[in-house]
């Protein structure tokens, strides 16, 4: 009857099931007097029911045992896991940052001798705008179009005109970036 109990009911997946198993057996034999036929259940149906009832009180201690418990290897790996992951996300930082900084260079060393009046208005907007993004509360493609129209008196065919010389310039620099030349 237990080994049927643990199967129907699947406590196979509790550690150490053999013990368990032997443990319950051990405790039905100890509370065989506590069954009452006079009350009109069967027997089999009561020790079934006291057998479940006992191996889930097995369940939820276990269940506890895990929560309260911390495997050391499983600790540790994590704790590594965790540093390894503060680690990639302050060089991921640091190389985001190092980026921007290297564009700001970038973008001040292009010739503005060579750029016609409205190449140097949208260049100064976008300098602008990079130097003011922590500021800015809308960051979207068509916030930028706008803010760049604002700041420039441009209508958007005029700013994507000139948007389009600039990143040619800009897909040199991030060439030269991915490739580690700069």
């Amino acid at each position: 009857m237990v080994d049927k109990i643990v199967f129907t009911y699947r406590f196979t997946t509790l550690p150490n099931i053999e013990e368990l198993r032997d443990d319950c057996k051990v405790w039905l034999t100890t509370i065989l007097a506590k069954y009452d036929p006079n009350r009109g259940s069967k027997a089999f149906s009561y020790f079934s029911v006291i057998t479940k009832n006992w191996f889930i009180a097995q369940v939820k201690k276990n269940t506890k045992r895990a929560k309260r418990e911390v495997d050391y290897e499983s600790a540790d790996a994590e704790l590594q896991k965790s540093r390894m992951t503060s680690e990639m996300t302050f060089l991921q930082d640091e190389m985001e940052k190092e980026f921007w900084e290297n564009l700001n260079k970038e973008i001040d060393s292009w010739d503005s001798k060579n750029m016609n009046e409205n190449e140097k208005k949208v260049l100064d907007a976008i300098r602008i705008l990079l130097n003011s993004v922590d500021e800015i509360d809308i960051l979207n493609k068509k916030a930028v179009y706008l803010y760049l129209r604002e700041l420039t008196g441009f209508s958007t065919k005029q700013i994507v005109s000139q948007l389009n010389k600039l990143r040619k310039k800009y897909r040199i620099f991030k060439d030269n970036w991915d490739e580690g030349k700069i």
